[in-house]
């Protein structure tokens, strides 16, 4: 049987990311690896697949294991093959002569069109490129599966695709699946190991039933902590009238019993250990608040691709205060193209005709892929020169953000996907906007920051446009929902109309 065992690993960069953690992962076993950015789930993953080392601590794999690992990003050398090639190219040189068969039926498997089979993989979309990895991945008949971050730049088509190939095609095999989308966490694992610095936790349940678990856990760790400290206070208080009394009385056995006591307190102080807290940082939103009723209107817009092919129209519209509209569609139907055209329009770069917004109106964007950071400023730069907020204040505001002083300093195009969308909420915040326009803005933030942001939307009453395909996120924050279907925009009265269809 198929086996994998961590014997008390631990891995240190830097400092701790996880210790002492022991699992074993074995037959059945769809386990989710969740944490916040930087916690090492895909440091995790990389040990497990032996392409990394632990700092101490031992791996033991069953004899003749075939393990495989996908990774987030899709290697240099494969751009230029075809798909089809690509999964070729993942089995050994005698493995590949005459079995074109095995790469067709692992294809079809993963629903794939013919005319995408023989593009070069360079000229797939990023949904496509993710299941071009899974199925490179499949073709070797692995043992185990590890996926890091399988989700990114998925569409809600594939999503439900590979949700559906997860149960069926891959049911026997065990599988590790780093995420931070929640619904696909629920819909593909059955335990969750929630990765932490001190004390990794593990629950025999996906994970929201295990979220619920771990929160008890916590809360208990709380309440423990809270009344050890109390007992060391109040030994302390003990040993200091015992040693006044000695001080006063010149009894040697009063300072004797206070040193005692004192110790006792010393060592169940040790006891008492700190509450794990996430270390991703602070996501937070400002509303600079308006008098306006409605803030933008349409009317007649017309919807194009970049190439002037007509997507859909916009017959009426109206936004008013509070309102968080979540644009819903297949991809390639023009929920993006709506986002920049109303971006340009209201940022008054492009006179657009339909489109009436109020003078009192101020604008915050972000797109998925952060197009508007300056790659190569440092984050430390741009947020001094963006919002003048001095040298101090801007380098505690990124702390607040969870930027260590070293990354401040680095050029914005070496930070992590993850890092480069919390820069961008970040400078979202300090523009101060009562209006957002948002495309895929949790894209590469982790569940923490989701939560935070969800929260944060709710809390400032924030008055948004946002497209997403995190479906947590969009039955957490939505209260209009618009779908683009047949050329028009209509709306429903929730989201799981158009996501019934999408299974379809």
């Amino acid at each position: 049987m198929a086996s994998l065992s961590l014997r008390n690993v631990t891995v240190i960069a830097h400092e701790p990311l996880f210790q002492n953690l022991n699992l074993v992962i074995g037959e059945g076993d769809r386990i989710g690896l969740v944490a916040g950015n930087g916690a090492g789930k895909s440091t995790l993953l990389k040990c497990l697949a032996g392409l990394a080392e632990p700092t101490h601590g031992e791996i033991v794999r069953s004899r003749g294991l075939r393990l495989a690992f996908v990774e987030q990003d899709v290697p240099e050398r494969l751009l230029d093959l075809t798909f089809h090639e690509a999964l070729l190219q993942a089995l050994s040189p005698e493995e590949r002569e005459g079995q074109d068969w095995r790469a067709d039926m692992v294809l079809d498997g993963f629903e794939t069109p013919e005319n995408l089979r023989h593009l070069p993989v360079r000229s797939l979309s990023g949904g496509w490129q993710r299941l071009a990895l899974i199925a490179r991945a499949w073709i070797t008949e692995p043992d185990m599966l590890l996926l890091d971050e399988p989700t990114n730049h998925l569409d809600l088509d594939k999503l439900f695709q590979l949700e559906e190939w997860i149960a069926n095609a891959a049911y026997a095999t065990p599988i590790v699946i780093a995420s931070h989308d929640r619904d696909f966490l629920d819909a593909c694992t059955t335990k969750t190991l929630f990765l932490r610095r001190d004390e990794s936790i593990s629950f025999a349940h996906p994970y929201r039933r295990a979220r619920v678990l771990l929160d008890e856990h916590d809360a208990a760790a709380q309440a423990q902590r809270d009344k050890t400290l109390r007992e060391v206070k109040r030994l302390r208080q003990s040993a200091q009238e015992l040693r006044n009394v000695g001080i006063n009385s010149g009894s040697d056995a009063a300072q004797i019993k206070s040193a005692q006591i004192k110790r006792r307190a010393d060592a169940l102080e040790q006891t008492a250990r700190a509450t794990h807290k996430e270390r991703s940082g602070e996501i937070r939103l400002a509303n600079r608040g308006t008098h306006a009723r409605v803030l933008l209107a349409l009317e007649n817009v017309v919807v194009q691709a970049p190439d002037g092919r007509h997507l859909f129209a916009v017959q009426k519209l109206e936004i008013a205060q509070r309102d968080r509209i979540v644009l819903l569609g297949p991809n390639g139907a023009g929920k993006s193209q709506l986002i920049r055209l109303l971006h340009r329009a209201l940022s008054q770069e492009e006179e657009m005709p339909g489109i009436r917004f109020s003078p009192s109106l101020a604008l915050g964007y972000v797109d998925q892929d952060m197009s508007q950071l300056p790659q190569k400023a440092s984050a430390h730069d741009f947020i001094l020169s963006r919002f003048r907020l001095g040298d101090q204040r801007s380098r505690a505001v990124l702390a607040e953000a969870g930027f260590s002083i070293e990354r401040q300093g680095l050029p914005i195009e070496r930070l992590s996907p993850g890092q480069k969308s919390r820069l961008g909420l970040l400078a979202l915040r300090l523009s101060d906007p009562n209006f957002y326009l948002m495309d895929e803005p949790t894209n590469h933030v982790d569940i923490p920051g989701r939560e935070q942001l969800e929260d944060e939307i709710l809390d400032s009453d924030a008055t948004c446009i946002v497209v997403s395909h995190d479906r947590s996120f969009v039955k957490t924050i939505g209260t209009r929902f618009l779908v683009i279907e047949k050329g028009r925009l209509k709306e429903v009265d929730t989201p799981e109309v158009f996501y019934e269809a999408v299974k379809r």
